[in-house]
């Protein structure tokens, strides 16, 4: 059996993360991992930590561990349950590890306590690795109910003394608020609730919220807290609800046997708030420190900018924007909800619905208006929408960003662009962008020492961690699959030992070279596009070679190239590939086969793409059949092209799974020749890897240096209106200073 792993321990540390609380990461060292599973609900781990005992975690959260679970069971057990003067009947919602019940068990009136978990795991896995919780769950008095609590609170007639919710109750719908009211109907006459709310640290608008909401509901409520080492922050809130007047929950009405944290004095000690969490709770008054972009917060007016698209690399752009407190921030992409999803937990941003990429009249004038009411627009939409929003701006004297390469159609608005005094900034992403300001500035360093850069390679690739790459493909799609497959189609023009040399799409694969960048990789190497402009781009006219390419990991080229040969990645309309065919079947007619049985499309495959190795002819074969082709499953015919087809079927086998991370790597080659004669290998490399649960490589590596560029355009820094790119040394030089100043850039060395 294979040794079990977990996509939230790496190097043998645990790590917990969460929206929730930006920034900040709890972590664990783990001895061993002891189960792994996906219910149908939610993931579920439990591991040996070296210093906590067995620790649950669902969907990546700690739940409960052998060493401090005791603290939170106790207290939003017994301060309910302390605080009533004669507990019979319980309900508590979550904690299918048992216990909470077990705490509620200690007092002496209770006859009947029911459980309500959703998910059967919970308590299964917990009578396994948490025997001292789960051993509740045994007891006559409890009945356990696997169920949805809103299935709950619909069916059960039942009421009780106390109920205690161990999850925050989340109040953004209409559905929450009923919940209040349901829970409350629920309750007997002086019944108590007890809800498991939010950290001072990290949660005092959801802890306010909650608050309000019970407050509307019940006639007394109290937030109190504990103290809780694998939770973040630490602490962890529990507020309490009553309905009865007068009701005194500060205060127990009795002791509690055998408890390791509750005692008399801890149970009114916890009502007892710091009072940056007092004042806030009771007063509505922030009294934390300001500091970062909070503390320069202006009052005044602020530069508007517009960002069109919500990709993955719009999210660390519009950080970056909103840096600034001078500036205001909106997001806008056609779907409303992915604006607002985007501009989550930003500060002066907002959202909006826009497509720059209709038609559509009203369109149109909405996205000029738009842009017209702003002063600068980021756009990352795809580039074929570009020139439209270039239009826009002109009409509306707004101020551009794009991270595309300038294209004629863009190029061909110059003369609109000057009038309209506007500046349109391009090429600041990662390629181009980051491989403009590194090759710039080596160039121009190489120049002023009087030598010569004889041959230039930039290769660059967008690829997934070596531990995520473990498909045929050694490839995952971060964007578009089709845009993915048709770059490998592209044609390709450079330099080589003074000579033009140019490759056919359909050769381009054929070409791939292995390429030495670390001795931990295997890369190949290949052209793409025209690199032949970059000699005078970049002021290197003594170069004889020039290359500019992509880089993928080794067995890529040769996959590529068996699915070209077979006709796959053809973007004719095929009047043939209709709805219902099996993929087997797909493939027959693609290649020709005489039948769709898979020993015969095997051969068939084996004659078309002429294999020169019997390994290698194993290892594309099976790499074809984990796609599918040979399959019974019927295909999701697409636009009737097999490319577009194809491209249904992969994306969701070569997407990145959450938690997964990309790796971005970029190396300029420079060979040097020095005045004295003298010859010198100067590489500039970039080796960038995603954070897992947070941004991609990629996206840090488009979005930061295009948020820098943006922020040079509001400040003025170009004193001419025009179309512009990282192509001098003005221009990148500050570009490169602010990106190393945040931790990020290439890496020189001579060889």
């Amino acid at each position: 059996m294979a040794p079990l792993t977990h996509r939230t321990i790496k190097d043998g540390w645990f790590r917990e993360t969460s929206s929730g609380w930006r920034g900040q990461a709890m972590s664990l060292k783990v001895r061993r991992i002891l189960h792994i599973e996906k219910s149908t609900y939610q993931d579920v781990l439990v591991f040996e930590s070296e210093t906590y005992g067995n620790v649950l975690v669902l969907d990546g959260a700690v739940r409960c561990t052998e060493r401090d679970e005791y603290s939170y069971h106790e207290m939003i057990a017994h301060i309910p349950l302390a605080a009533h003067p004669g507990p019979k009947t319980v309900l508590v919602i979550g904690e299918g590890d048992g216990g909470v019940v077990r705490e509620v068990l200690k007092h002496t009136t209770i006859e009947e306590v029911v459980l309500c978990d959703m998910d059967e795991a919970v308590t299964r896995v917990s009578k396994q690795y948490f025997p001292h919780t789960s051993a509740a769950l045994f007891d006559p008095r409890v009945s356990v109910r696997i169920e949805d609590e809103s299935e709950l609170f619909e069916d059960d007639t039942s009421t009780y003394d106390v109920i205690v919710i161990c999850h925050p109750i989340a109040l953004d719908s209409t559905f929450q608020r009923e919940k209040l009211e349901r829970v409350r109907s629920m309750l007997n006459p002086g019944g108590i609730l007890s809800v498991q709310a939010g950290s001072l640290w990290l949660n005092m608008n959801i802890v306010r919220a909650l608050r309000t909401a019970l407050a509307s509901t019940f006639t007394t409520v109290e937030y109190a807290f504990t103290t809780l080492p694998t939770h973040p922050s630490g602490q962890v809130g529990i507020m309490l609800a009553c309905v009865e007047q007068g009701r005194e929950l500060k205060k127990p009405l009795r002791s509690i046997p055998d408890t390791r944290y509750y005692n008399v004095k801890v149970h009114g000690a916890a009502f007892v708030l710091p009072e940056f969490g007092r004042t806030w709770l009771e007063e509505g008054k922030d009294i934390r420190p300001k500091f970062g972009p909070d503390a320069a917060a202006i009052d005044g007016p602020k530069k508007r900018v517009l960002l069109l698209g919500s990709g993955a690399v719009a999210r660390p752009c519009a950080e970056h924007v909103v840096r600034n407190p001078a500036n205001s921030l909106t997001v806008a992409c056609r779907t409303l909800s992915s604006a607002e999803a985007l501009v989550r937990d930003l500060r002066n941003a907002t959202a909006s619905s826009l497509d720059a990429g209709s038609d559509d009249p009203e369109e149109r004038a909405a996205l000029e208006r738009a842009v017209a009411e702003h002063d600068l627009v980021i756009s990352l939409v795809p580039y074929i929408y570009h020139v439209n929003v270039i239009k826009a701006a002109t009409k509306g004297k707004t101020d551009v960003v794009t991270t595309s390469y300038i294209s004629p159609a863009i190029r061909a608005l110059e003369g609109e662009v000057k009038e309209a005094g506007i500046v349109v900034m391009n090429e600041i992403g990662l390629d181009p962008g980051v491989d403009h300001l590194y090759a710039i500035k080596v160039i121009d360093e190489v120049h002023a020492k009087g030598g010569k850069v004889k041959e230039f390679y930039s290769f660059c690739g967008g690829l997934p961690a070596p531990e995520c790459s473990g498909n045929p493909l050694g490839y995952k799609f971060s964007w578009s699959p089709r845009g993915n497959l048709l770059v490998l189609l592209n044609s390709a023009t450079y330099l080589s030992k003074g000579q033009q040399v140019d490759v056919s799409g359909k050769d381009l694969m054929s070409i791939a070279r292995p390429y030495f960048i670390s001795p931990a990789y295997a890369f190949v190497a290949f052209p793409n596009r025209n690199s032949v402009p970059f000699r005078e781009t970049y002021g290197i006219p003594e170069a004889e070679t020039v290359m500019r390419g992509s880089l993928r990991y080794q067995g890529f080229p040769e996959f590529v190239m068996a699915l070209v040969k077979l006709g796959l990645l053809d973007m004719e309309k095929k009047s043939w590939l209709t709805e219902g065919l099996t993929w087997a079947e797909v493939t027959r007619r693609a290649i020709g086969a005489s039948s769709a049985d898979e020993s015969t499309l095997v051969e068939r495959v084996k004659q078309l793409c002429e294999f020169p190795t019997e390994e290698e002819s194993r290892r594309i074969i099976s790499g074809l059949r984990w796609i599918g082709l040979f399959s019974t499953d019927v295909a999701q015919v697409r636009d009737a092209n097999l490319l577009d087809t194809l491209c249904a079927r992969l994306e969701p086998l070569m997407r990145f799974d959450e938690h997964e991370r990309d790796l971005v790597i970029l190396q300029h080659k420079f060979v040097v020749e020095w005045p004295d004669g003298r010859q010198d290998t100067i590489t500039s490399t970039l080796e960038a890897y995603g954070e897992p649960g947070g941004h991609s490589a990629m996206a840090r590596y488009v979005g930061v240096p295009c948020g820098i560029a943006v922020q040079m355009v509001l400040d003025g820094f170009f004193g001419a209106p025009g179309i512009y790119a990282p192509h001098s040394k003005e221009v990148c030089e500050p570009i490169r200073r602010e990106l190393e100043a945040m931790g990020m850039g290439l890496v020189e060395k001579v060889l």
